[in-house]
């Protein structure tokens, strides 16, 4: 890192309604002084709501959302629309000057259509001028779950895999904020590290299930690219993120997966 330069840390958020998140919030607040941020968030559980109000089935394999041309068109208003403004206008709010993105602007965001799951990008890479644009003015940007395809077809893509393409292309620390205390064993406890051996063992148990799958993946996808750290931490209160960002030893409250070697 040059001497002076901030650090740099892509943070994935949820996209629950606010006054989930204000604790949260204002923690990320607090870091964003110290640090340039890069804020991917989801908004699975608003989205479900909204596509349920319509009468359109929610689908699910593998913790991923199946999307046909009717939920695409409604995660296109709840994730870019609702969830991104909400989440821009709480910044704003706490002090921080905020702009709204989604992977379309400016290309930011490379997928590749994943056809069994309909509308849904996987994504390959990632053109982060316009962050550092952003960063250079003082900005801190809050991207929503969107791209194009390679044949330029708008797509849903997941929250975490958006959130660790950006990381690997600005070689920047990656923190997933999640509603439990990490990645979890049997028994409930936090697992303190984890390699991508150990993770795929584990996901082939059923240990790591549902949501956390895509989330694990996409931080081992995002260590192999070559993202220094990627840290999976509950995200609930005021110091989630600073503890997160503070993880190295001690107790576990938080899972940290780091390259091999």
């Amino acid at each position: 890192m040059p001497a002076g330069a901030r650090p740099l840390v892509v943070l994935k958020l949820g996209g629950e309604t606010l006054a989930e998140q204000h604790d949260t919030l204002a923690g990320v607040a607090d870091v964003a002084r110290t640090h340039d941020l890069v804020i991917v968030h989801g908004g699975g559980r608003r989205l479900t709501d909204w596509l349920a109000r319509l009468g359109v089935e929610s689908r699910f394999e593998s913790g991923r959302r199946v999307t046909d041309e009717a939920s695409l068109e409604v995660a296109l208003a709840v994730l870019a629309g609702v969830v991104n403004a909400e989440l821009v206008v709480a910044l704003e709010r706490l002090g921080v000057r905020a702009v709204g993105l989604t992977g379309i602007d400016a290309g930011l965001l490379i997928t590749e259509r994943v056809v069994e799951l309909g509308r849904v990008g996987r994504v390959v890479s990632a053109r982060p001028e316009i962050i550092r644009v952003l960063h250079g003015a003082g900005l801190l940007p809050v991207v929503a779950p969107v791209a194009l395809d390679r044949d330029g077809a708008v797509c849903n893509v997941n929250a975490d895999e958006a959130a660790g393409g950006l990381a690997a292309a600005l070689t920047a620390r990656l923190v997933l904020l999640t509603d439990t205390p990490g990645v979890l064993d049997r028994e409930g406890r936090t697992i303190a590290a984890l390699d991508e051996p150990a993770a795929e063992a584990l996901i082939g148990d059923g240990v790591i299930a549902g949501g956390m799958i895509p989330k694990v993946r996409g931080a081992l996808v995002a260590l192999q690219a070559g993202v220094p750290e990627v840290v999976i931490a509950d995200g609930r209160g005021r110091s989630a993120l600073g503890d997160a960002l503070g993880v190295v030893d001690g107790p576990a409250t938080a899972t940290r997966l780091t390259p091999p070697g």
